[in-house]
């Protein structure tokens, strides 16, 4: 089978070789990209005689799909796969696998680092340091002893947690699944008792824009909210909103509605105590590693007629 990495995935150049190698010696062809494709025509070339495609968080639609008649199976090197026609891949019995738990500690670490920020203010101090300024108004909030609402008990909301404890927060839940030892709330109990809100959840039609305008006037004009998820899991405009008429106190953010480069007008970037990331909190070395491993291990096992991590 040919296999086709359509962009880097953090693999080292010899984790590739290696993997280049055990693949040949199967019989099967492995080809590397060292960009990342930016439209649909760009991706269906590179994929179009393909029987496996390897990706990250780009859109793979029904017209790429469609056009690569030999696809058997697409392995996502990312935990969410919302940017995957499932519709398309069900009819056409394609298999997709993602790389589940690759980025657990890293995305809950970066939770813990965007919490901080925001409270302490770190991001305008260091402005302010560089503008040769003073430390005027800088009187931040600690996070100890804080009541924190985490959306979402999965894996990584799980590990949010254990990090929080540590910090000696008061930690309360709402999931669809429910895990022994947690104290669960309904949705808008939590996010009115919470001091901070962080989300830990899929995108999906239950998720598109749990929090909106309705429920953001139910937390405390004092507390912040956090995104280590999906950008659309939060309504960005009515988030803007409530931070621009103080409705809540700051946000905290590695995604929004559409993947950086952002446009200068966008409503997000001009709300007050707001730290927005370029959407990196899978990216450490320490979560590539693992990635990579993952990835490769998913390709092997479906040649060898063992599917793991299929999502579809």
């Amino acid at each position: 089978m040919k296999i086709t990495l359509l962009e880097p995935i953090g693999a080292s150049i010899n984790n590739v070789d290696e993997f280049k190698a055990e693949l040949e010696n199967n019989g099967h062809e492995l080809v590397t990209y060292d960009s990342r494709p930016t439209n649909d025509e760009e991706i269906i070339k590179r994929s179009s005689d393909s029987d496996i495609i390897v990706l990250t968080n780009f859109k793979i639609s029904a017209n790429v799909i469609n056009n690569c008649p030999n696809l058997k199976m697409i392995s996502v090197a990312f935990t969410g796969f919302d940017h995957i026609d499932l519709k398309t891949c069900n009819e056409k019995n394609i298999v997709v696998c993602n790389a589940a738990g690759y980025s657990t500690d890293s995305v809950a670490e970066l939770s813990i680092g965007l919490m901080i920020s925001v409270l302490r203010k770190i991001v305008w101090g260091d402005k302010k340091v560089r503008e040769l300024s003073t430390r005027e108004r800088f009187l931040g909030t600690e996070l100890k002893g804080k009541t924190v609402g985490v959306i979402g008990t999965g894996t990584i909301g799980l590990a949010a947690i254990k990090l929080l404890e540590a910090f000696g927060c008061k930690v309360i839940a709402f999931s669809r699944t429910k895990k022994p030892g947690i104290n669960y709330l309904e949705l808008d109990e939590l996010l009115s008792q919470s001091d901070i809100v962080t989300l830990h959840v899929p995108l999906n039609e239950k998720t598109n824009k749990m929090i909106n305008e309705n429920n953001l006037k139910l937390m405390k004009p004092s507390s912040i909210i956090i995104n280590t998820a999906r950008g659309a899991v939060i309504d960005n405009d009515a988030l803007a909103d409530a931070l621009i008429n103080k409705t809540i106190a700051g946000a905290g953010l590695d995604t929004v509605d559409m993947e950086p480069p952002l446009p200068e007008n966008y409503k997000l970037l001009s709300a007050p105590n707001t730290v927005i990331m370029p959407h990196i909190g899978y990216a450490t070395k320490e979560a590539m590693r693992i990635r990579t491993n993952i990835v490769f291990e998913n390709i092997t096992k479906f040649l060898n007629n063992d599917v793991q991590n299929q999502v579809n």
